[in-house]
């Protein structure tokens, strides 16, 4: 195996994010590397009218790799997506929205899979920064829960994903960039593959409206994809997401009866303590002793070999 330093060009898409930009930016420099290289940083800056192009301007004095291309107005994801694939240099391709982190090991954990030959594609677990006090948050949350779910079966990618640069452009009609992404990876004969180790943070809808209009272009987007194109991404299979959201409610009925047992046995407990201490006068100077407590260590051996979820 080559064990050289696998290069990758880093690709970011950008619409008025002043708000997140440097933070990405830095996030990008400050990864831990050690199998992957980051040759070049190319940021896409679409129709800005706030301070992004200055704040990357500013970065760009700090690191020669950060490249900025303007575009003077919007003209959509997918235009910003070619002009970036036609300044990328490595074969091995990061794509990243403005609007996301990445954790400090993502693209190692990403990049790294391509070791593989056989893997043309990887895309990052994608994680709500929102906090879930509220309805629309907690919907993003439970949303990106069923979504990585989903992935470990089938991979749906987006937000950040990586590829092999084995085709030039994106035709200009193609809304949903990620999903095309995929489908010509396969079409080609390489593999699709999660990372769900590779994690990058977002923020989710935080009204009703903004989940509405994300939900309603998305699922446009993938019908116009199975349409044209004949690929149909894992979101638009009913059935297994409909089985992963009866999981999700099973699993909410078995955290809600768990309370409820867990409620009960503290309460029959505190009762026994106050009759202890109240009726027999006893304080357990002297400890009555719970002997299945006491070897913490087959309970570790028992976590190892035990199946669980990935953790959210």
């Amino acid at each position: 195996m080559n064990e050289s330093k696998l290069k990758c060009s880093v690709g970011i898409t950008a619409y008025n994010e002043e708000a997140n930009i440097g933070r990405l930016l830095q996030a990008i420099l400050d990864q831990r590397l050690y199998e992957v290289e980051i040759s070049e940083i190319i940021v896409v800056a679409s129709g800005c009218t706030d301070q992004t192009e200055e704040i990357v301007r500013g970065y760009m004095a700090k690191d020669p790799r950060i490249q900025l291309h303007v575009q003077q107005q919007r003209e959509g994801k997918t235009s910003a997506i070619n002009l970036f694939l036609k300044h990328a240099q490595a074969k091995i391709c990061v794509l990243e929205s403005g609007d996301t982190l990445p954790r400090e090991d993502t693209i190692e954990n990403m990049v790294t899979m391509f070791r593989d030959p056989a893997v043309g594609m990887t895309g990052a677990q994608k994680v709500a920064v929102n906090t879930p006090d509220h309805i629309v948050g907690l919907l993003s949350h439970l949303r990106l829960q069923m979504e990585h779910q989903l992935c470990l079966e089938i991979p749906r990618l987006g937000e950040l994903i990586a590829f092999r640069k084995v085709f030039d452009q994106l035709p200009a009609d193609v809304a949903m960039d990620e999903a095309f992404v995929e489908a010509f990876i396969i079409r080609r004969g390489m593999q699709v593959r999660y990372a769900p180790d590779a994690v990058v943070y977002s923020m989710g809808p935080e009204t009703v409206h903004d989940f509405v209009t994300q939900r309603r272009r998305n699922y446009a987007g993938h019908l116009y994809l199975k349409d044209k194109y004949g690929y149909r991404v894992s979101s638009l299979q009913n059935t297994r997401v409909l089985r992963i959201a009866l999981e999700e409610v099973w699993g909410a009925i078995q955290l809600v009866t768990t309370l409820g047992v867990l409620a009960t046995l503290e309460a029959y407990s505190r009762i026994l303590g106050a009759w202890d201490y109240r009726v027999r006068k006893k304080k357990h100077v002297v400890w009555d002793m719970a002997w299945t407590t006491k070897d913490p260590g087959k309970g570790m051996e028992q976590q190892e070999v035990s199946p669980h979820r990935t953790a959210r």
